[in-house]
């Protein structure tokens, strides 16, 4: 049996943050129901490129799960939902807040019909301060809470960053953390709770050294110059000769020698603490001087923490990919078929059915009262 198995999770949520944490939910045994617009549903499904009838965002992110399309503004919405709302085990939420208390179902009305609900709110800024109601993503997210000022790139302005880290890791992942904490206090007290997920409280803990630098030496780290956003030639991205790139990272003095090693660098160059621009342009010549596939090869087998830099294409061919069976499962539409969005869920954890399809809007409409 999968641990969420016998769990119904109601679905409120759009776009990527809340959706995602109910997938992860959905791969661990959950029943979960999205609740949509009539008519257009979530905004995702128009998203392109097309995976069946919807976008391939939209079919990722909701494999697994039912649909019910509502107006939650008409007058007999609560009502209707009310029988469903009894039944259910989680909600999450991801309107700005005081939305759902306007409509009627805020964590008052609904734990006063079903109190074992746990019942999850994600936002930006959280339920309360003074940018609760303020609109913004995930980029805004990340300048104001000092993670886009510890990048730089070689104009020493900020980089965009290609993952969405306040999204997945400030809001999707706190989110099911605490909705497993709070079902396990569920069985402890017989009672749910309000969660109150903001994205940009969870954003720190990525920046843990940078605020133990601050915080205890009161050497705040500047864009570029900490070791591991540029300061070292220890951790770098290099370029070689045919305009590949080697991601170097022998932090550890052991790694460090025989990365020296490896790449031939002179010993008056090794003890990069007397002057490592001089040593990270002496590392940047060698590698200059050969191409990705030879770096590859030379690094082989030898402890030095070093990869070329591979397209998103490659990874997905790459034998380590390949052998840990990450893209085994699928999602199917109208006779078509992909690989499934991998997710940190434990295979043991989840369906043995490899196979499954996201839900057309409304199809579950039949569980309203």
């Amino acid at each position: 049996m999968q641990p969420l198995a016998g769990v119904r999770v109601l679905d409120f949520s759009t776009l990527l943050p809340g959706p995602l944490a109910t997938l992860l939910l959905a791969e661990a045994g959950a029943e979960v129901i999205k609740i949509e617009r009539p008519g257009t549903g979530d905004e995702m499904r128009s998203y392109t490129p097309k995976f069946g009838g919807d976008s391939v965002n939209f079919a990722l992110l909701n494999r697994s799960k039912r649909s019910i399309a509502i107006d939650l503004k008409s007058r007999d919405a609560v009502s209707r939902m009310k029988p469903l709302i009894a039944q259910t085990d989680v909600i999450v939420e991801q309107f700005r807040p005081g939305v759902m208390d306007r409509l009627g179902l805020g964590y008052a009305d609904v734990a006063a019909l079903n109190p074992r609900i746990v019942y999850c709110s994600i936002t930006g800024y959280g339920q309360s301060g003074p940018r609760a109601q303020t609109a913004a993503h995930d980029l805004n997210y990340i300048a104001e809470m000092g993670m886009l000022a510890l990048s730089a790139g070689a104009d020493g302005a900020p980089v965009l960053p290609p993952a969405l880290v306040a999204d997945i890791g400030g809001g999707t992942y706190p989110a099911v953390i605490n909705i497993l904490l709070a079902l396990r206090a569920r069985d402890l007290t017989g009672r749910g709770t309000k969660l109150d997920v903001a994205m940009t409280d969870n954003l720190f803990t990525f920046m843990y050294w940078a605020l133990g630098d601050g915080l205890a030496a009161d050497r705040w780290p500047e864009p570029g110059r900490a070791l591991v956003t540029g300061g070292s030639p220890r951790y770098q991205i290099y370029r070689a000769r045919d305009d590949r790139y080697v991601a170097a990272a022998p932090l550890e003095a052991k790694f460090w020698q025989n990365f020296c090693d490896a790449i031939g660098l002179p010993a008056a160059l090794r003890d990069d603490a007397r002057d490592p621009q001089a040593t990270r342009a002496a590392v940047a010549e060698r590698i200059r001087s050969r191409s990705g596939d030879e770096w590859r090869a030379i690094f082989s087998g030898k402890d030095v923490c070093c990869s070329v830099v591979a397209s998103l294409r490659d990874a997905l061919a790459d034998p380590q990919v390949l052998a840990r069976r990450l893209l085994e499962r699928r999602i199917t539409a109208e006779g078509r078929e992909i690989a499934a969005l991998p997710v940190p869920i434990a295979d043991v954890f989840r369906s043995a059915a490899r196979s499954a399809g996201y839900p057309p809007l409304g199809e579950a409409n039949d569980l309203l009262g």
